[in-house]
């Protein structure tokens, strides 16, 4: 299908009449087409289908002799920590703890505890502070903010360049306000731009002086082996290169098999330094007794060793940079020619960032609404939901199957290019 169908030339080349006719005409035969979040598709799931019959009959006993059917364990099985460590947090398997199904849900808890007790280098618990801010990178994920939002953090955006988030504005940040207590940071195949963090940008959050003693990284290590080319990235050293800074207690890693797996059955991580996995073991331990060891259990036989995760998640690639390949192949094609409109093309993760001229993103993603294609909200990808120039639209291609993705990418053109037409008719 070519909504483009009938016109002589490039869609970035046609008059303002002709991206209205050919909008009317899509109108006219509405979708049902949904590209709001990044969600596994229905083949990616498929690839864990055999995990839905494990443990079985496993009479698996860990090798510090816990039986995965009872209570206990508090920190996670031995094994299974062993299995992720490397390639999910780059830290040893005795500074991981294994959580639940969510990463996010490990997000929330750490910041609870920050402020109803402060963190091991808090003068106070966070909650008696009159003001708490976190640093928060810009386009960034939507789910950072709106947890911000649920404590009263105030959020200060920085800017998102190739290389990571800008260090020059950062450290001039950190250094002179107390009151900063923490950064998001997604430092691989970042949601929603793909953007990897440098090793001097890493060093940098590493060393910088910070008027505030607690601060700390929330460092989301969402997409650590979600790769879409044969340049697989390598998780950064931010723990080794904290300790040599002399700030061991700056970080906690977060990770999870939500999208290596299944969503709703996957199991969340989180890294530290021996003294802060400490303290949020010792808070941990009076919400629950140990989390699911069952599904821990699931998760060594389904993989065995980190060869099985690393091969599983080929299996995933092999299904996902085709749709990556026909999002760029249409937006090419759309936006060629076209001036002040630009897109990522990460090597990994699950998103896509467009930026178009000033002013146009939330007409676009209205445009597309109207004719049966739900696109992420813009400013979704700003604090508050507030994108300053309203110009950034997150898109997310996983879910859709290649012929849809194709007519999704096509009316996304058109909209974007009647609404930069539409604004240029207003000046």
């Amino acid at each position: 299908m070519n909504i483009f169908a009938g016109f002589d030339k490039r869609p970035g080349e046609l008059t303002r009449q002709q991206l209205e006719d050919c909008y009317y005409r899509v109108m006219n035969n509405p979708l049902d087409i949904n590209m709001t979040r990044g969600l596994p598709s229905p083949a990616q799931l498929d690839l864990a289908n055999s995990f839905l019959f494990l443990p079985g009959q496993s009479s698996f006993v860990s090798a510090h002799a816990v039986d995965w059917r009872n209570y206990g364990c508090l920190q996670g099985l031995p094994e299974v920590r062993k299995l992720v460590a490397e390639a999910l947090l780059g830290l040893p398997a005795d500074q991981i703890a294994v959580g639940e199904n969510s990463s996010l849900a490990l997000m929330h808890e750490t910041l609870g505890y920050a402020f109803s007790h402060g963190l091991c280098t808090s003068p106070r618990p966070w909650g008696k502070e009159p003001l708490v801010k976190f640093l928060c990178p810009v386009p960034g994920y939507d789910r950072h903010f709106a947890m911000c939002e649920e404590f009263n953090i105030e959020m200060i955006p920085v800017p998102l360049l190739e290389t990571g988030p800008d260090m020059d504005m950062i450290e001039r940040l950190v250094a002179s306000d107390p009151t900063i207590k923490g950064m998001w940071c997604v430092p691989k195949y970042s949601n929603p731009s793909g953007a990897v963090y440098c090793g001097e940008t890493v060093a940098r959050l590493a060393r910088m002086p910070t008027a505030a003693d607690d601060f700390v990284l929330f460092w989301d290590n969402a997409y650590a082996v979600h790769h879409l080319t044969d340049d697989e990235v390598q998780n950064q050293p931010i723990a080794q290169l904290c300790e040599e800074a002399r700030h061991t207690d700056r970080y906690f890693i977060f990770a999870s098999t939500s999208k290596i797996v299944l969503p709703g059955a996957g199991l969340a991580f989180i890294g530290s330094s021996t003294t802060n996995l400490t303290w949020w073991l010792n808070h941990r331990k009076c919400r629950t007794i140990g989390p699911d060891k069952v599904n821990q259990l699931r998760h060594l036989l389904f993989f065995r060793d980190d060869k099985g995760v690393s091969n599983h998640m080929k299996k995933h690639r092999s299904l996902l940079a085709p749709k990556f390949e026909r999002l760029e192949v249409e937006l090419s094609k759309g936006f060629n020619g076209v001036g002040q409109v630009s897109w990522t093309r990460p090597q990994g993760g699950y998103f896509v960032s467009l930026d178009l001229p000033q002013g146009c993103a939330s007409r676009a993603v209205d445009l597309a609404l109207r004719v049966g294609l739900a696109l992420t909200q813009a400013g979704a990808t700003h604090p508050k939901g507030l994108d300053p120039l309203d110009s950034n639209i997150r898109l997310a291609p996983t879910y859709l199957d290649l012929e849809t993705l194709g007519v999704a990418a096509q009316v996304l053109v058109l909209c974007v290019l009647l609404s930069i037409a539409q604004q240029e008719r207003t000046r």
